[in-house]
C-alpha cells in the first residue's frame, strides 16, 4: 500500500511498521520455551530457530537477549518489522 494510500486509510508509518504476531505471545514463549527457541519460530525465523534448538538457546545467553529484546519492543519477526505491544 502506498504511503498515501495509507495516510488516506488513517494507518500511519508507525504502525504499519509493526507485526501481526503478537508481543504477549511471543514473550511468553520466549520466557517458558526460549531455549528451545520457540519464540523464534513463531515470529517465523525458522532457521535461527533450529540453531537455538540445537545449542539449547545459545546456552542460555542466547534467549536472555532474546528476552530483553522482546520486553523492550526491539525484537524483528522475520520480514524486519518489530513486534511490539500495542499502545
Amino acid at each position: 500500500m502506498s504511503e498515501l494510500n495509507q495516510m488516506s486509510a488513517g494507518v500511519t508509518s508507525a504502525q504499519a511498521m509493526v507485526s501481526d504476531k503478537g508481543f504477549v505471545p511471543t514473550a511468553l514463549l520466549c520466557y517458558f520455551l526460549g531455549w528451545l527457541g520457540v519464540h523464534r519460530f513463531y515470529a517465523g525465523k525458522v532457521g535461527t530457530g533450529i540453531l537455538m534448538l540445537l545449542t539449547i538457546g545459545g546456552f542460555g545467553i542466547w534467549t536472555i537477549v532474546d528476552t530483553v529484546l522482546i520486553i523492550t519492543g526491539s525484537f524483528k519477526d522475520k520480514q524486519g518489522l518489530l513486534i511490539k505491544a500495542s499502545n
